[in-house]
């Protein structure tokens, strides 16, 4: 059997109902949709972390975030003896990797052992000199650095590490799409080698940004819609984080933002220009395509342009607004065409599903917290694994404090580490997790505790400690 080429779509803070084809009506994204419709879509799948680098760090190792160290997004000048003081409150921050540990063999390694060249194209924050993308199986890096964001914006000059600037006004979704396509297109006239391409887009991460034309489209697709009236009638909460006495946040209730729909609806076109080219170079039929987000969409801090309901909370948070997000998977010939999967999927499951996709051997002493994908992706099989489990011992700049879940079942449990308690969730039935069931389901809430405990105590997870300088506000 042929290699397949793989391409790994990974946006940034992309929110689970971000997509048309996942429910949003005010975004328009047609092209991702067809992309759903030719391949399977998960309406189940989840992120191991409700933050950036620790999400990237379990795609490329097939381990949780706890297993690898790096449980928060990572200080983008490496600084590991500088913890932020700004974020701590009642608990001192805990300890974290601030680079992908070279000890970690990657998939992107292990591809290129099997004969695969391998590509990272955009975002990586997984570390900088030392710790890039071609220090860690990659071929070819483009990109990729230590930043988490496009700091002077998606308009040329970027000023992007190992990225040159384009001409003034260039839009940086569609120039990384452009280095893409250029990298399959050179691959298809030399050696026609199966490649791995990483195409992990700075989109849709702050600075909320889109090209002037698409914004004027949806700020009168939302006049036209009365969104901002139903914005001032739906007007979300307001609260203070604890730890930052003169922060205040919005939750947003409603898909309005006309910059971030823009700035989605350019992503759209670029993953349809994608495609097209995929197709004009006869290579559909032995691609793998993996379009998914690192976490949830941002709902509740720094302008909260998308709103994740019926989803609780959003990027920073361990209710499944956080952590739950948009997964497609094509493979023609593989996965039937326009399939729903409601399986418990994550983003570790990743790298064994690829290598054996690409018949080549698994390692399981590398990715031992995930599981290959293969037999329901096929059809051939239900997945065989118990929990799903989450450790985020931080506080987040969108409002969450530190805590840890798992998911058994259709229930989850969550465990706030400021006063121990515990929440349970049958998601099932309350996909909001508006009800919580500690107190009615309790033999199902310490099963799953003691579950938690164990794991805990498998992977040393770090708890944070009381912060003896804390004082409420």
């Amino acid at each position: 059997m042929n290699k397949p080429n793989i391409i790994m779509i990974y946006v940034d803070d992309m929110g689970w109902r971000d997509l048309m084809c996942f429910g949003s009506t005010f975004y328009e994204t047609p092209n991702i949709d067809k992309l759903a419709s030719e391949g399977m879509r998960f309406s189940q799948a989840y992120s191991t972390s409700p933050v950036c680098s620790p999400a990237r760090a379990s795609l490329m190792t097939g381990k949780y975030p706890a297993s690898i160290g790096i449980t928060n997004w990572v200080n983008w000048f490496g600084r590991e003896d500088e913890p932020d003081l700004a974020h701590r409150g009642k608990l001192m921050d805990v300890p974290y990797k601030h680079h992908l540990p070279h000890s970690e063999k990657t998939i992107a390694a292990a591809l290129r052992e099997g004969g695969y060249a391998t590509w990272h194209v955009g975002k990586w924050h997984l570390g900088g000199e030392g710790s890039l993308p071609t220090d860690h199986g990659f071929d070819i890096n483009i990109g990729g650095n230590h930043m988490g964001a496009p700091m002077s914006g998606y308009f040329s000059p970027y000023n992007i590490p190992y990225l040159d600037n384009g001409p003034e006004g260039e839009f940086l979704t569609d120039r990384l799409t452009d280095e893409a396509i250029n990298l399959i297109r050179r691959n298809k006239e030399t050696k026609n080698a199966p490649f791995y391409l990483n195409l992990w887009h700075y989109a849709v991460h702050t600075p909320i940004q889109g090209i002037k034309e698409d914004v004027e489209y949806f700020k009168q697709k939302a006049a036209r819609l009365k969104l901002d009236q139903l914005n001032h009638m739906l007007e979300g909460e307001n609260f203070p984080f604890e730890w930052q006495k003169h922060n205040r946040v919005e939750r947003r209730m409603l898909q309005s933002d006309p910059t971030y729909a823009a700035l989605i609806y350019n992503l759209d076109k670029n993953i349809g220009r994608l495609m097209q080219a995929i197709e004009q170079m006869e290579l559909t039929k032995n691609t793998m395509i993996i379009f998914s987000s690192d976490n949830g969409g941002l709902s509740t801090a720094e302008g909260s342009p998308t709103c994740n309901l019926p989803l609780a909370e959003g990027k920073g948070w361990m209710y499944d607004g956080g952590v739950r997000v948009p997964l497609i998977v094509k493979w023609p010939g593989n996965i039937s065409a326009n399939t729903i999967n409601d399986e418990v999927v994550t983003c570790a499951d990743f790298y064994p599903t690829f290598l054996e996709a690409a018949s080549l051997p698994l390692i399981p002493e590398q990715h031992y917290d995930g599981i290959s994908l293969l037999p329901t992706l096929t059809g051939q099989g239900k997945l065989e694994r118990e929990a799903v489990f989450w450790h985020y011992p931080h506080y987040a700049n969108q409002g969450g404090t530190p805590g840890c879940a798992v998911r058994i079942g259709d229930y989850k449990l969550i465990e706030f580490f400021e006063d121990g308690n515990l929440e349970l969730y049958n998601l099932k039935n309350d996909i909001s997790e508006c009800c919580d069931l500690s107190n009615d389901r309790q033999e199902i809430r310490d099963a799953m505790y003691k579950q938690l405990c164990d794991w805990k105590e498998q992977v040393n997870a770090n708890i944070p400690a009381n912060n003896p300088d804390w004082k409420p506000i």
